[in-house]
């Protein structure tokens, strides 16, 4: 599915969207040479330099994700320098997560709109990859004050075209003709062009005139050997362009021709063909008639014995719902008699223990022994409170008589 969503959007934007990545990395690479990546980056870090389409995801490149992510990280945090904005050079063992969004923040800086998610980073090549190194460049050759400007091409003079003529084309189709009728040994033929230069080079020598005529003192009969023997090599030839539209022509004439003979020896094995497959299509029509008139009784059995067992699993569905309800209910009563079970276990352990008689019996023996020992108590307090009111009363008692004793009467010789 995401590989069709993905051919969509390709299909949406255009038929050369999947060649955009290579224009925009080879624009990349540029940029940086501008830059001069291959002294402040490369040979500071002891790396290659980068290929012609290093960050291109395709099939027909060899990828390595992980030193391609982290030449990506590299080159992207000093681009940022190079922009003007302070950031930390990421290492080897960084959080990619952290590491791209840190990257994709500095972007969004630089009012860049960011519409894609940071895992598609994560790859270390694609189009969105190349996406980001190629606008951080550009802010990095703005910065910079670097301005790409248009080129200035030189104006074409029309009347350096040279026009040929009808005759000349004529002229030259015809001499081309002879010539590939004529060259049967190409190594004995001499050469246009080794002819210019040797007319060139004998015209630029001086030229002396005789001052008497000239008499030939040569046989005539070895005269004629040599030129049996030159005559092959006097033979000129022309170079034919392949880019020429006349040869596209004659080719398209020759596999013409080539056509037509091939399809009038392949028209009649066609229609035998043709005759073949209907014939046995109609062979399997009537087979297939005469099988179904045959089976139609068994066709109906298996059409009822269907109907019958889909009402069987339609009861079979019924029933089965049934007896789960009643295994729920099942499951709650066993539960709550397994409670019940457990308390009345409890209570009988608790009735048939004699430990709570003994320990109520210890517990009287022990809290009458404390009566009597309250009680000894008791009366030691009462006994000493009773001798402490005898002595008081007795103490009271002697104050009075010693305050009720009369003085003695005085004597007449007083």
């Amino acid at each position: 599915m995401a590989e069709e969503g993905r051919r969509g959007e390709e299909e949406d934007r255009g038929p050369g969207a999947a060649h955009r990545g290579f224009v925009v990395m080879e624009n990349l690479l540029e940029k940086l040479k501008l830059l001069n990546y291959e002294e402040e980056v490369l040979v500071k870090h002891n790396m290659k330099s980068l290929a012609r389409h290093y960050f291109v995801s395709s099939p027909y490149l060899a990828s390595n994700p992980g030193e391609q992510f982290y030449m990506f990280t590299i080159i992207a945090a000093w681009l940022i320098n190079m922009a003007g904005r302070p950031f930390i050079e990421p290492q080897e063992y960084d959080e990619p997560n952290a590491t791209v969004s840190n990257i994709l923040a500095e972007l969004r800086a630089f009012g860049v709109k960011v519409d894609f998610p940071p895992s598609k980073l994560k790859s270390g090549s694609g189009e969105y990859v190349c996406f980001v190194l190629d606008r951080l460049a550009e802010e990095a050759l703005k910065n910079r004050g670097f301005i790409f400007r248009r080129p200035n091409y030189p104006a074409e003079n029309p009347e350096e075209e040279s026009v040929i003529d009808d005759d000349a084309e004529l002229m030259l189709s015809k001499v081309e003709e002879e010539m590939v009728e004529e060259a049967d040994d190409e190594e004995n033929v001499m050469d246009l062009e080794a002819l210019k230069l040797r007319s060139a080079h004998t015209e630029a020598e001086p030229t002396s005139k005789p001052d008497e005529i000239l008499e030939s003192t040569v046989d005539a009969a070895e005269w004629r050997l040599e030129v049996e023997r030159v005559l092959p090599q006097l033979k000129v030839t022309i170079r034919t362009d392949n880019k020429d539209w006349r040869i596209h022509l004659d080719q398209m004439h020759q596999h013409r021709d080539g056509i037509k003979s091939s399809l009038k020896e392949t028209k009649s094995y066609l229609d035998r063909l043709q005759e073949d497959i209907g014939k046995t299509l109609e062979k399997v029509g009537s087979r297939e008639k005469y099988i179904n008139n045959q089976l139609e009784h068994l066709i109906q059995e298996y059409r009822s014995a269907q109907a019958k067992l889909s009402e069987a699993r339609e009861r079979y569905k019924e029933a089965s719902g049934g007896v789960t309800e009643r295994t729920r209910v099942l499951a709650e009563i066993s539960e709550e008699l397994e409670k019940v079970k457990q308390e009345m276990e409890d209570k009988g352990s608790s009735m048939s223990d004699g430990a709570p008689v003994v320990k109520i019996r210890q517990s009287l023996t022990k809290l009458k022994q404390e009566i009597v020992q309250m009680d000894v108590r008791i009366g030691v307090v009462e006994h000493t409170l009773l001798q402490a009111k005898l002595k008081e009363k007795s103490n009271m008692t002697r104050e009075m008589h010693a305050t009720n004793i009369p003085e003695p009467a005085a004597g007449p010789f007083a």
